[in-house]
């Protein structure tokens, strides 16, 4: 019990001095970033971009093994940022390789989801959203914005 107060104490001590707003901040960061591997953002985005501005070929040969590596490290980079969120520093990690947030191909931005705490008006049902942006290439929203 004595091995684990050290450094308990010492993690409160840290998150303490720094404050809240800079370990929130890597943990969600980090919480998003490892669902890359079930999201696959990067690699979508990689075959969208690599079809259109090189070649269609290119989009799923070369696009994908880019798109894969860049979601494995995103993963990666958020199991890191989790593990070590209550540690400075709490600036994003590995920038010069992939960007802090999450990449989603151009062809789809997320929006809200399809829910009665988002919709305006529940009692008629013409609100929009997504009815399912948790699942993979999912792009069905019930009203286009």
């Amino acid at each position: 019990m004595r091995k684990i107060i050290f450094p308990l104490a010492l993690t409160l001590a840290a998150m303490f001095i720094s404050g809240c707003a800079g370990p929130e901040q890597k943990l969600g960061r980090g919480m998003v970033n490892s669902y890359e591997v079930v999201r696959w953002g990067d690699m979508r985005r990689s075959i969208e971009q690599n079809a259109i501005l090189v070649s269609p070929d290119a989009g799923y040969s070369y696009g994908a093994i880019s798109g894969f590596d860049h979601s494995i490290t995103r993963a990666a980079v958020g199991i890191y940022e989790i593990v070590t969120f209550p540690i400075p520093p709490y600036r994003p990690v590995l920038t010069s390789y992939i960007s802090p947030n999450p990449q989603f191909p151009e062809s789809y931005k997320p929006g809200l989801i399809s829910d009665p705490l988002f919709d305006t008006d529940t009692y008629t049902g013409f609100s929009g959203g997504d009815v399912a942006p948790f699942i993979p290439g999912s792009r069905f929203q019930v009203f286009e914005r």
